[in-house]
Order: structure tokens, then sequence, then C-alpha cells
């Protein structure tokens, strides 16, 4: 539609007195455009699907993930349902229909349809949330933030408040109490993803039910859908003997299962874990309006608007360019056709990465499951599926362009300093004991930093504590090797007048300690 800016003045004026003469001469409104038709024919469907088999396997060969499962439902089928290579590396175990994976974010939508469960209309969505003890940084936010804010990311926490806390290895609890130290941004002006936030909103969803989030989950979805094999609890998924292991790519190409990611702190925001078999049986759900198998499970107004985009999450950056949204626990577009498309990934640095994709007019969605760290496969995967179901081919390298843009976000959090490399002329440290005491910081507690009989300094962060030794760098600066699921290579440790600020947790301004 033409806008009275891109027309001008004299345009705009034109458009105006017209405009004026037909409302003056009209007789009745005129009529909305027609509602978007559903374009795929199931020739189509089932060509994108007999090709899925040989996407799958090459994208394995090219990025050498381990482990894929697919599932793939339309019109209320399930018309693909298949494991790829193996559950660990250096073992045999195949990955089947039945081998459980940790979905990471895609937790998120599965948890927008428990709440969505338990609620008995679609306004009950803008509740406020009261978690008991739980606050932000602004008192006229913590009594007005609903459930709909936190679940759509617009509360104003920042982008992924508290992940760290939980890298350094704090619980639920302290994570969620310690939110309200965080800066916030305009509420339900402001984007900006936070896992801890949208965790509160559930935890405080099944607080007032009476429950726990796994039992709400289990009473509210699993059980009623038959998701035997689906969980919210880590020691479910470590349990389970046909399990997915997750794998980080080596410096020669090669992936290892070097790590174990328990993601019980955030258990609604990235704690499921599920097979294919049992996310069929969801996205059918979702496809039928929370209907299974001819039993209603779900009412249909409140998930309906989990499905309704909530804040603009991703601004046009060309003219031409679409609007991103979110949704409750989704990412919402409109494609040229002006059909809903729902997408969400998750990604695990440790070792994961899924994605779900539905275009709920065509009653068509794919989930993708894998074994290894983000480099773009599962997004690849769904995105090169629906290309071909609309194109009749793909149009373009999907795993190219998924993987550059895993690796830009990765890129984006390292540090621009090279600590690795000191400076020509670098200033000398002084001697140990001017650093070495303990600092405390109310956002991330205690910090210690002793040294060994040869004056090398260690920085013991979080409650356990763990340990970090520190290299020198230049003068007062040091530096560490960043560990767990937000690592970012090397960061710097600048220790100043009875302070010491840590580079990586410093985003927010909440990384400088202090010494006691």
């Amino acid at each position: 539609m033409r806008t009275l800016r891109a027309l001008g003045a004299a345009g705009a004026a034109a458009l105006l007195t017209a405009t004026a003469a037909t409302a003056t001469t009209a007789t009745a409104a005129p009529s909305p455009p027609p509602p978007p038709r559903p374009q795929l024919t199931d020739a189509a469907v089932d060509k994108a699907v007999a090709r899925l088999d040989g996407t799958v396997a090459d994208m394995m060969r090219r990025t050498g993930v381990p482990g894929v499962a697919v599932a793939v439902v339309h019109d209320d089928e399930v018309v693909h349902l298949k494991g790829f290579g193996v559950r660990r590396t250096g073992r045999s175990a195949a990955v089947d229909a039945d081998t459980v994976f940790q979905i990471a974010s895609l937790s998120k939508p599965v948890s927008s349809t428990v709440v969505a469960g338990t609620l008995a209309g679609p306004d009950e969505w803008d509740r406020h949330t009261a978690l008991p003890g739980f606050a932000l940084k602004d008192p006229w936010v913590t009594g007005h933030v609903t459930t709909a804010d936190l679940f759509s990311h617009r509360s104003g926490l920042p982008d992924h408040a508290g992940d760290l806390l939980e890298d350094l290895g704090y619980d639920q609890s302290y994570i969620l109490d310690h939110l309200r130290l965080a800066p916030l941004t305009p509420f339900r002006a402001s984007y900006a993803y936070t896992n801890f936030g949208f965790t509160a909103a559930a935890e405080a969803v099944a607080r007032a039910k009476g429950t726990s989030w796994q039992k709400l989950a289990d009473d509210t979805l699993f059980k009623p859908a038959g998701m035997t094999d689906t969980s919210t609890e880590f020691s479910a998924f470590i349990d389970n003997p046909d399990r997915a292991a997750t794998h980080v790519k080596n410096p020669d190409g090669t992936w290892s299962p070097r790590y174990v990611r328990d993601p019980d702190a955030q258990a609604p925001a990235g704690g499921v874990s599920s097979t294919v078999r049992d996310m069929s049986r969801w996205l059918r759900l979702q496809l039928a309006d929370g209907t299974l198998d001819g039993k209603r499970i779900i009412p249909a107004d409140t998930l309906a608007r989990t499905h309704v985009p909530e804040i603009v999450s991703q601004p046009p950056a060309t003219p031409t360019a679409r609007t991103g949204f979110y949704g409750l626990g989704w990412n919402v577009s409109y494609d040229d056709a002006g059909r809903l498309r729902l997408s969400h990934s998750g990604a695990f640095e440790l070792g994961a990465n899924t994605n779900v994709t539905m275009l709920p007019l065509e009653q068509l969605g794919i989930v993708v499951l894998t074994n290894g760290a983000p480099v773009g496969l599962a997004d690849a995967v769904a995105l090169d599926f629906f290309d071909v179901a609309e194109h009749g081919r793909p149009t373009t390298d999907w795993l190219a362009l998924a993987g550059s843009l895993y690796a830009q976000m990765d890129a984006a959090g390292r540090s621009p300093t090279d600590y690795a490399h000191p400076p020509a002329g670098a200033k000398p440290a002084r001697d140990s004991a001017a650093y070495t005491g303990t600092y405390d910081n109310p956002y991330y507690g205690r910090a210690t930093v002793t040294a060994d009989d040869d004056g090398a300094l260690t920085l013991a962060l979080g409650p356990k504590p763990m340990r970090f030794p520190l290299t020198h760098y230049d003068g007062d600066t040091f530096s560490f090797v960043t560990t767990g699921e937000n690592a970012v290579g090397r960061t710097g440790v600048t220790f100043g007048d009875g302070t010491l600020r840590v580079e990586y947790l410093d985003a927010d301004h909440l990384g400088t300690f202090t010494r006691q």
C-alpha cells in the first residue's frame, strides 16, 4: 500500500482529495482482500518427502554431524519418520525414530502448548505472572508483566539474561531471584530472547496449579498426546538407553561427545528431550488446532493465541525485506502468499541443533533433530524441504546460508582483543599479592583470586566454584578461556583499584567485582 510519505506533498494531497471524494460517494465499505488459499498439491509434498533422505545424507556428509532424525506430517498423517547415522561416535548404535534427543529451544513451543492447555481462554495469557519472589528491576514492570510478555520475550530483560549464571553453576532459584538486578529496556516495546524470563513464567503457571513443571507437562500434554518418551527433566534423558549423545566439532573436522548439557535450570525454555515419533504427534496436534486422533487435548482458542505475533523480533533490514515476529514460543512470519509460517530452532553449543517448521494452511510440518552443535543442518533440512515442496527444487544452498549465520552468531560473542597474543611492549604485572583476595558481586556472587608458589593466578567463580587459570596479557589485564554453553573463547580480566572486571560477564554492566 502506498504511504503519504512516499507520495510526497502534492501526491499526498491528491490522494487525500480522492479518498475524501470516494468517502462521500461510496455506498459501502470496500471488501477486505481474500484470505490466502492452500497452494501445495499432494504431488508437490510427495516430491519433497521423496527427496528428504538424499538431502539429509548429503548434509551429514558435508558437515559430519553424527546423527539426525526427521518427521514430516501432512494432512494429519506422518508421511516420513526416520533416523540417520549414529547416536554416538565410535559406537554402532543407530539413530531411529525412538532415539531421544535434547531438543534445546524447540522446548519453547512445546512449553507454550502445555500452558495453552491449562488456560480457560486466550485472554488468560495476559494475566500478571506471579511467581513468588520473582521481580524485575522496575517495580512497575514487576507488577504488570504477564505470561504473554515473558513467553514472547518483550519484558525488557536483556538478551539471554541469566544464561551466564547457569554456565557458572547457579541453580534456577538463584538465577530467577537475581534477574531483579538486570537492566531493562522499554517494556513491551523491545524484544530480547531470554530463556529465564520464559522459565519464570512457565514455573509461575505450574506453581499456580499447585504442581511441578514436569508434572504439569506430563498431565497436560505428554500423557494425553501419547508422547511417552518426552520429558522436561534431564534425568529422563540421561537414563534412556536409546539416547543421542551431544557432539561438538573438533579442529580436525571430526565430532566428539565431549560435553554433557544439563538444562534443568531452564527446563521450560530448553530442557525438553523427545523423539521424532513423539514430536510427530505434537506436530499433528498443532496442525489440528489441539486435537489428536479425534480427541481434544488443548483448547483451540488458547493454542491459536500462541501462533499470533506479539512483538516484532526482526525489523526489515531493507524496504523489500520481511518483518519477523515472535508469538508465544514461536517465530511467526508470513510468506508472499500471505500464509502463516511458524518455526523455531533449538541450539546447544555443547552439542545439539533442532528445528520445527509448519505451514498450518497447508497442513504441513517438519521436525529435525540432530546430535551435533549448530552448523545449520537442522534448519537447512527444513528450509530445503519447504523450498522443494513450493518450488519443485531448492532455490539456494540452505546449508551454506544457515551455517554462515550460526558462524556469525558465534563470532559476534567473541572479544575483539586477541588475548592469546600480548601486544609488543606489554607492561609487566604487579606482584601477585596485588591481585589475590576475595571479591564480591551482587549478581554473579563471589570471585576469589589465588596464587600458587610461582605466583600464577587462578580465578574462581560460581557456587561450586569453577576455576580458571589466568594468563597475563598487559599490565593489570589477564585472560582465561571461558567454558560452558555460552563460552566465547578467551576473555579479559582487568584489575583496578580494589576491583576486577570480567569482560564477558560485563555485557550488561554487571561484571565488576569489588574486593572485600
